[in-house]
């Protein structure tokens, strides 16, 4: 009990009865790996959002399933849902087709592909009698990314959509999805990629908690995590083209997310990139944590992270970048180091920010275009809402005062009269987005 009662002692009682089995776990790995100082800010940044932030899983009306089910759609989009299987536990398994079955949106494919050869699961599967379901045994349990690139090979829909074996999606997920690609279509944006929000549930599927509520597409956000993540869609022939990669295991979808943005990047540019991928803002998907999930036991898949890590790494080689990438304090987040200067290696940065602070707290930095400070009043020390204050990423606005411009930039700067720095940092934001250019957040900066 001795390292325990270090770690939590300056939070009490309190403390204790808030804490759950699962942070708590992550709290004494946090503190093995970082050190006391650094597990204190985490476990009272942990303790206090989860004293104020009650999440509820906002259930769809029974009625507005209802007028899903009935809506008519001319020349349907058709779904492929892909499902890795290898000895699933029998009540999760179930619990996951019944999720595809009760989908508002009918045009779709289950594809459930068994490396583990169960006789119980194909029973179970063939007990649907389900012309919408496809199970297949593979041959041999060849690890996630061939037992997925072998169920690609059954997918005959438009799109292919990914499904962890034990975890369930919202009865409105593929409903979500195909109105998202109508509209694309109808606005002359095809869309690629599509996501949503998720949120985690507990083994028994009674209680929702810790929302993931996503940001649209922002490739340096990206790069410090998978944050796409659940629940995905890729068109079934990007999908098909580029596969899973064996070599990342364990971070196959991260890696496989990566190539997809630049594949879309070859088909219609980096400026034109974000029009083809998709951010549904709906919890759309229920990751299920139990035992021996990476969503409850970070340690239980280590190597996943540094997979991930080497995901970012062969995309910065990619695209040219003498870069290196290293692991932040919160597993499976990374950070890309620019030992030279980053305007030669990436021409479309123009300007780099990053925190200031009044205090101890953030006052200025990463804004929103209306000038609105994203991270205001965060202590320092604190990574914020899913670690973001502490991650590089793309920003609408960011504050002259704290940021280095790039001699492009220095020149638009000069265009801007003199007037107070709140008012020059928004407007010299807007034009050099205007002009494509990208402006970065650097926490560390």
């Amino acid at each position: 009990m001795g390292l325990l009662h270090f770690v939590i002692a300056p939070f009490s009682e309190d403390f204790m009865r808030k804490l759950s089995k699962a942070n708590l776990r992550k709290t004494i790995n946090y503190f093995k790996k970082n050190g006391l100082k650094d597990t204190i800010f985490a476990a009272a940044e942990r303790l206090k959002h989860s004293a104020q932030d009650e999440y509820v899983y906002d259930v769809p009306k029974e009625e507005e399933l209802e007028q899903q089910r009935k809506r008519q759609w001319e020349e349907p989009i058709t779904f492929s849902i892909v499902v890795p299987v290898y000895h699933t536990p029998k009540e999760y398994y179930r619990e996951m087709i019944e999720s595809v079955l009760h989908q508002t949106y009918p045009y779709f494919q289950l594809v459930l592909a068994d490396a583990g050869k169960s006789p119980e699961l194909k029973e179970i599967a063939a007990s649907y009698e389900e012309e919408r379901i496809s199970y297949v045994e593979l041959k041999d349990n060849a690890g996630i990314a061939e037992n997925t690139n072998q169920a690609f090979e059954y997918a005959t829909g438009d799109y292919i959509a990914l499904l962890d074996h034990d975890d369930v999606i919202t009865p409105d997920a593929l409903y979500y999805m195909a109105e998202a690609i109508y509209a694309g279509k109808q606005r002359g944006d095809e869309k690629i990629l599509l996501y949503s929000d998720e949120d985690k549930c507990n083994s028994d599927g009674t209680r929702c908690y810790d929302p993931h509520f996503k940001l649209d597409y922002n490739l340096d956000l990206l790069l410090t995590n998978n944050y796409i993540c659940h629940f995905t869609a890729v068109r079934s022939d990007v999908a098909k083209e580029l596969k899973l990669r064996a070599a990342f295991d364990g971070a196959q979808d991260f890696d496989f997310v990566l190539r997809v943005v630049e594949k879309i990047q070859s088909l219609y540019g980096k400026e034109k990139a974000a029009e083809h991928i998709c951010h549904i803002p709906r919890v759309l998907y229920h990751w299920r944590c139990h035992e021996n999930s990476t969503a409850l036991n970070t340690e239980s898949k280590r190597y996943a992270y540094e997979a991930g890590k080497r995901a970012v790494e062969a995309f910065a080689e990619r695209q040219g970048w003498k870069v290196t990438v290293s692991h932040l304090k919160h597993l499976g987040f990374y950070r890309i180091h620019y030992p030279e200067n980053i305007w030669e290696m990436r021409p479309e940065v123009a300007m780099v920010g990053g925190n200031l602070y009044e205090n101890g707290r953030i006052s200025g930095g990463l804004m929103r275009e209306n000038g609105e400070v994203v991270f205001a009043g965060l202590a320092k020390g604190f990574s914020g809402y899913v670690n973001r204050a502490a991650l590089m990423q793309q920003a609408e606005a960011l504050d002259i005062r704290s940021a280095r411009l790039s001699p492009a930039a220095e020149e638009v700067l000069l265009q801007i009269p003199e007037t107070e720095p709140l008012k020059r940092s928004l407007a010299l934001s807007r034009r050099l987005r205007e002009r494509g250019y990208v402006l970065l957040y650097d926490p560390q900066l």
